[in-house]
């Protein structure tokens, strides 16, 4: 048989699966994957039902249904004060991955490079390459998790076609200044690429820290697409309802990508994201303030287990440094052998990175029910305060 494409074919199980696999083994608290463990609006949810019995469920427009384009454009409006056409700036996807995977196929050629910064959601990569792109990693590191002016200019290069930009930052919890925001886009202005700006936690910021969408910033409104997600904005994960948004001659190619990728999502679940958007913004300003206080509850107990945890300012995420807890072995190892002996999972931040990775950090969900996080804490303190 011939050789299979071999992205995919050398690649190995997530370690999202592995990790939650073995929780489900071990009856473990997972606080590895990252998804609320309540339902979002009940008013979205009755919305969808009812637009699912009352029809139509045929193919609706392959760039989303006019209502939920309306909405983000007037969200966009609202929140940031960016100008996005409905009618050719705006298309829906089936979830924001697809939104990346389609921004990613219509925006880069085979032999450009697309910059990455790491730790990186583990998508990125596979699908730069999948088109031939060649991935460039920037690493960033804790405790600020900063980029700067150097590694910027060691990374662009004439041959730089994208960026790919994600604030607020999974795995890290980063929320990206204005200033570096306004350090990128020299740089993307002064080597002519574009911006794949990954914006899926955009109200989920702590600490009264603003999302600043690159797009804002001064030249970069021509040349960012801006990708959103209505999973994260109202915690219904399993809709995979996203979107990307950005000037008509880049959306363009991103459309036409997405029409052969799946060219359209389910017409009741659109009709609902855009009753969540014109209707229930509160419910997002409402899940900040939990999370937020959810990351401090996690943050004192872990601090008191022996986790040395790091500023998270943002999505759903803490990440901890377990040097402290005297470990022989990997982040991987610390994972698993948490997940088997104390009965919680987490997620070894070593995945994120390419090359030479950090073996310190693991990556903890506080997107969970108090009660859940209770539990976890319960547990973990029983094992390594006895240990």
């Amino acid at each position: 048989m011939k050789a299979l494409n071999p992205v995919f074919a050398g690649a190995g199980t997530t370690i999202f699966t592995v990790m939650s696999a073995l929780a489900t083994q071990h009856g473990a608290v997972n606080l590895g994957q990252g998804f609320p463990d309540v339902d979002g609006p009940p008013a979205l949810r009755e919305r969808a039902a009812k637009a699912l019995i009352d029809g139509p469920n045929q193919y609706p427009p392959m760039m989303g249904v006019e209502v939920l384009r309306q909405a983000l454009s007037a969200h966009a409006k609202r929140h940031y004060d960016l100008n996005y056409d409905w009618r050719s700036e705006v298309v829906v996807t089936s979830g924001a991955t697809e939104a990346l995977t389609a921004s990613i196929m219509g925006l880069v050629n085979a032999g450009d490079e697309v910059i990455l910064i790491e730790p990186a959601y583990d998508s990125y990569r596979p699908i730069v390459e999948t088109v031939g792109g060649i991935a460039k990693p920037i690493r960033i590191g804790p405790p600020h998790w900063s980029i700067t002016e150097l590694q910027l200019a060691q990374a662009f290069s004439p041959r730089t076609k994208a960026i790919v930009l994600n604030s607020p930052m999974n795995p890290a919890g980063k929320v990206f200044s204005r200033g570096e925001l306004e350090l990128i886009a020299t740089f993307v202005q002064k080597f002519d690429a574009v911006a794949i700006s990954d914006e899926v936690y955009e109200h989920l910021t702590f600490d009264g820290l603003p999302h600043i969408p690159l797009s804002t910033i001064e030249g970069m409104y021509e040349r960012t697409v801006r990708i959103g997600s209505a999973g994260k904005m109202f915690s219904l994960t399993g809709w995979k309802v996203g979107w990307v948004e950005g000037p008509a001659a880049l959306i363009g190619a991103v459309a036409k990508a997405h029409q052969y990728l799946t060219f359209t999502t389910a017409p009741a679940l659109q009709i609902a994201v855009a009753e969540g958007l014109n209707n229930h913004q509160q419910f997002y300003v409402d899940l900040a303030r939990e999370f937020e206080s959810n990351r401090d509850h996690l943050a004192r107990g872990l601090g008191a287990i022996g986790f040395d945890t790091l500023p998270a300012q943002g999505t759903y995420f803490l990440t901890t440094d377990i040097a402290k807890l005297r470990f022989n072995g990997n982040d991987v190892d610390f994972c698993k052998h948490m997940t088997e002996h104390a009965g919680v999972a987490a997620i070894p931040l070593s995945v994120f990175y390419t090359g030479e990775e950090p073996r310190n950090l693991v990556r903890f969900a506080f997107c969970k029910k108090r009660e859940v996080l209770d539990e976890a804490l319960r547990r973990l303190a029983k094992y390594f305060l006895r240990n």
